[in-house]
């Protein structure tokens, strides 16, 4: 018995073990191959959504400075979620790249992707919006506050010191969307100018005509509107005119959609963040931390109000 036992099992165990100990071999290999060329002048831009044309714009930037100064730049989209944004992070970890540049989809989440690549030594810049948590080496972004600040002293002279106004807000939990509710409110403290509501409309063109049209129904007497993005600013209008009212809508980012409907006189303004330069401007910071050089922990990029009679530069 004990001799056909031997004969009946020895060979294929001894197969199967051989077969699950080349496996194990070639899929470390595997992986260490896919480090190593990851590694090799390789950066990462994660960009919390792509369905959106600021953010496009921040990307086709990063994309160009990236190419010019040598770099590969792998892009991976979040599509507005924190925990993606973090399976993103962990996956680059894994990878090797040099550097993350990361667009959080939120700011207080972030600090757990930002911890997860501190971890693993891979130094982090944040773009347009902060982290809160984590080591960061630099923020590149436009003052959100000042631009806030900016839309709110143009309303304020369009509307002569007076009349009542509207908000549409960002995602909540961005430093986006606070800095900017933060600036505009300072704005318009000490004048006649009242805001009758503000409500987020998560930096979307539907939900921003949505909110706005529910917004309208309640306070028609409202005079004007800061979005605090040129895709609310662009939804909010399209409730303006099936309303038939005259209000100034204001917006923020300066796309190219934006600034068209400015000059086609739809849009009152859009304080313009030259999203293409942040992504620029991103990638040279990168570059200084890879060499060994110091980066200011806050890298400004210089912000625009685009009135009617304002042309693109």
């Amino acid at each position: 018995m004990p001799i056909s036992f031997k004969k009946r099992f020895a060979a294929p165990v001894f197969s199967a073990m051989t077969a699950i100990v080349a496996t194990f071999m070639l899929s470390g290999c595997s992986d260490s191959g896919n480090q190593s060329a990851a590694s090799e002048n390789t950066l990462a831009l994660v960009v919390s959504t792509l369905n959106n044309p600021f953010f496009v714009d921040l990307k086709e930037g990063a994309e160009r400075r990236a190419k010019e100064l040598g770099y590969e730049l792998m892009v991976l989209d979040s599509q507005n979620d924190s925990a993606r944004e973090m399976t993103n992070v962990e996956d680059l970890t894994v990878k090797g790249v040099k550097l993350i540049l990361l667009n959080p989809a939120d700011s207080d989440a972030a600090g757990n992707a930002v911890r997860i690549a501190n971890r693993a030594n891979i130094p982090v810049i944040t773009l347009d919006r902060g982290a809160n948590g984590g080591k960061v080496a630099s923020h590149v972004a436009s003052d959100n506050t000042a631009g806030g600040e900016m839309a709110g002293q143009y309303i304020v002279s369009q509307l002569g010191n007076k009349g009542q106004v509207l908000q549409l807000e960002g995602v909540p939990g961005t430093s986006a969307a606070r800095e900017r509710g933060a600036g505009f409110t300072k704005a318009i403290q000490g004048s006649g100018i009242d805001m009758v509501a503000t409500q987020p409309a998560d930096f979307d063109r539907t939900k921003a005509l949505n909110v706005t049209e529910n917004l309208l129904q309640a306070n028609p007497d409202v005079k004007a509107i800061f979005a605090q993005n040129d895709e609310m600013a662009l939804g909010a209008i399209k409730a303006v005119i099936a309303a038939k009212k005259d209000i100034l809508v204001v917006g923020f980012d300066g796309t190219d959609e934006g600034i068209s409907a400015v000059n086609q006189g739809e849009l009152a303004g859009t304080v313009a963040q030259q999203a293409g330069m942040i992504g620029a401007v991103g990638i040279e910071v990168a570059d200084k931390v890879l060499k060994g050089e110091s980066v200011a922990d806050y890298t400004p990029v210089e912000l625009k109000l685009i009135k009617p009679e304002t042309k693109k530069s």
